[in-house]
């Protein structure tokens, strides 16, 4: 009785994996999508960051003096949510109002759309390390849970009523064993 009922907790234990990773799978198959196109968004936009940087450079000299007066960033926030069990990330940027850091008599409109386009570079680089962590995340969620849903269908349950079979069959050869042998004693009482 104990194996039958470890048996049914297995088949309810594999049930739930199963769907614990469809659910991931589910989720991931959202992300992947952005995750494709923010990629592709984020390589046209750093070509005309640096297509913007060079024209910068090539109308002021080299522009990293100037470079060097624009302040780290650093208004990233980051929130977990939870999916099944599988911490995703929330990355929020706030990002703060352009101010001009650097001296307008050593620049011009080149440098400023330079920086206005690593501006953009900024953003789609947190969205996308948003995704692409939650995409990995997911996606080692969902190998774990293959593994275990696996291992339950493919190791345990089989092990489990295979000891049940054996169980059920010995008790079933004790018992015409006791049959026959109560036959035979009726019949030795009778004679």
């Amino acid at each position: 009785m104990a194996i039958t009922k470890s048996n049914e907790l297995a088949q309810k234990g594999f049930e739930l994996m199963d769907r614990k990773r469809n659910i991931l799978i589910r989720e991931m198959m959202g992300l992947i999508d952005d995750v494709h196109l923010l990629r592709d968004e984020l390589s046209k936009t750093y070509e005309q960051a640096y297509r913007a940087l060079q024209e910068a450079n090539i109308t002021l000299g080299i522009v990293t003096d100037i470079a060097k007066s624009i302040p780290i960033d650093d208004e990233i926030e980051i929130r977990y949510r939870s999916v099944m069990g599988v911490t995703i990330p929330k990355v929020t940027h706030h990002p703060s109002p352009v101010k001009i850091r650097y001296g307008l008599s050593a620049t011009n409109t080149k440098f400023d759309y330079a920086y206005r386009s690593f501006q953009r570079v900024r953003e789609i680089t947190v969205k996308l390390a948003e995704i692409d962590n939650a995409t990995y995340r997911l996606a080692n969620a969902i190998r774990k849970a293959q593994k275990r849903a696996n291992a339950l269908e493919n190791i345990v349950i089989p092990q489990f009523k295979a000891n049940i079979k054996f169980i059920t069959d010995a008790l079933e050869e004790k018992e015409r064993e006791a049959f026959t042998r109560q036959k035979v004693i009726k019949q030795r009482k009778e004679s």
